[in-house]
Formats: structure tokens, C-alpha cells, sequence
């Protein structure tokens, strides 16, 4: 297994999904993990499981569609871990298909607010930190959608869109301090999001859908040293659910 001690991770929307399988990987493999989300119990239960593999964690409650919480969630890494070395973008507000002409503009921006503004928020506040220490990785995690849109998928679509070119621009601005930028661009995973807004019961339904611990091996090999030649760079994990099948 990939050793991450001596590293500190912060995992945004953990309590679920591929966020939550990338925060346990990361404890696993050693690393002091930061944990947000906006339900306090189920922070609770992924941050015990990390102190049962022997590794620190921090869970901190925090709506990212608020600077104040943004703040927050910072200012308590840093003072917790002294800094953050590995950063993993992956809230998101994942809405149910709904045509442009119908779509409420306060839903708009809220969908903006968590799925991409958030990510640049955190990723700048923690930025100086990381460029004092010569190192950093961050891993925005956008999706399939992310390269094409798609009927009623607009907004969400937008703003996975938008992380990879945000991984592109900033992977060229800092790749001098020391620091990696990628994405992931997962297909459809058997997430909990994923089942509310498809209305399926997951991979027992659909063989086709990944499991959330396969992208998480991805970040696992991002956030390693082993990625070191690797930035600027969107790795498409789209497992069963890839175009090319079809």
C-alpha cells in the first residue's frame, strides 16, 4: 500500500460517496485526515473509522456554499495539522435533470457556489501554505459530465466542466512552487447521490457502475509521490459507463 504519513489531507464532502472512500483510503494509508461535511453523525462515523486504522482525523461541519464556513474549515486544519499537503475538491450539489427554462437561478447558484466556486475558495486559501513548503497536491474530482453537457444536466455540467479547466490554469501557475493539480472524471459510480438523482439502486441494478473505492484508488496514486511527473491532467475514470462500451 501507498504510504501517505507524515501527510495531511483535506477531503471536502466526505461523508459519502467518493468522497468519503477517498477520505478512508487516505487514513489507511497513514495520513492525518480533515473531513467536512455538512451532517455532523455521519462526519463522526468516517473520521472514528480513521482513528480505528491508527491515523489522526478531524471532522468539521461546514456548508461550502459560505465563506464564513470555508474560513472555518481552513483555519482548523491549519491549526489542527499545521497545514494541509493534499487537497481533494469534492462537494457537489448533484440536482435531478431539469431543462434550462425551468431551472430556479438561487438552485443555479447554489449548484456553482459548492461545486466549483468552494474548490477555488479553499484551494487559495490554502495555496500560500503549500507554497512555502514546496509541496502540494490537489485533486479536483469533475466527472464524466464534465466533457460534454447533456438535457437537463446544464448546471451540474457547467461546474464539472469548469474544475477542469480550473485544474488546467492553476496547475501552470504553480507547478514552480512544487505543486500538482489534476482531476478525476469518474463515470457513473454506485454513489448515494448517484441513486437519488437516477433513481436506481446501484450496482446490483447496473454492473456497469464503479464502485467508489476504484476512484479512490486514482486519488491514492495522485496524492502519492508516485504521481510526481503527473499535472495538469484530467484522468478519466469512467470503468463500466465508458462511452467506448456503448
Amino acid at each position: 500500500m501507498t504510504s501517505l504519513s507524515g501527510k495531511t489531507a483535506l477531503v471536502t464532502g466526505a461523508s459519502k460517496g467518493i468522497g468519503k472512500a477517498i477520505a478512508l483510503a487516505y487514513g489507511k494509508a497513514g495520513a492525518n485526515v480533515v473531513a467536512t461535511a455538512r451532517t455532523e453523525s455521519e462526519i463522526e462515523d468516517v473520521t472514528n473509522s480513521i482513528r480505528g486504522f491508527g491515523s489522526k482525523a478531524l471532522g468539521v461541519i461546514a456548508d461550502l456554499k459560505l465563506e464564513t464556513d470555508i474560513a472555518k474549515l481552513v483555519n482548523a486544519a491549519e491549526n489542527e495539522f499545521g497545514g494541509v499537503d493534499i487537497l481533494v475538491n469534492n462537494a457537489a450539489i448533484i440536482p435531478p435533470g431539469i431543462p434550462v427554462l425551468n431551472f430556479d437561478p438561487q438552485l443555479w447558484r447554489d449548484i456553482m457556489d459548492v461545486n466549483l466556486t468552494s474548490a477555488f475558495l479553499i484551494t487559495q486559501k490554502l495555496l500560500p501554505g503549500m507554497i512555502d513548503r514546496g509541496y502540494g497536491k490537489v485533486i479536483n474530482i469533475s466527472s464524466i459530465g464534465g466533457r460534454k453537457g447533456g438535457t437537463g444536466r446544464a448546471a451540474y455540467r457547467v461546474t464539472k466542466a469548469g474544475l477542469i479547466s480550473f485544474t488546467e490554469s492553476l496547475a501552470a501557475e504553480v507547478y514552480e512552487h512544487g505543486i500538482n493539480v489534476n482531476a478525476i472524471c469518474p463515470g457513473g459510480t454506485d454513489t448515494e447521490g448517484y441513486r437519488a438523482v437516477f433513481k436506481t439502486a446501484g450496482r446490483s441494478e447496473n454492473p456497469r457502475l464503479s464502485d467508489p473505492a476504484e476512484i479512490a484508488e486514482v486519488a491514492m496514486f495522485l496524492a502519492s509521490d508516485a504521481s510526481s511527473a503527473i499535472t495538469g491532467t484530467a484522468i478519466d475514470a469512467f470503468g463500466g459507463s465508458n462511452p467506448l462500451f456503448r
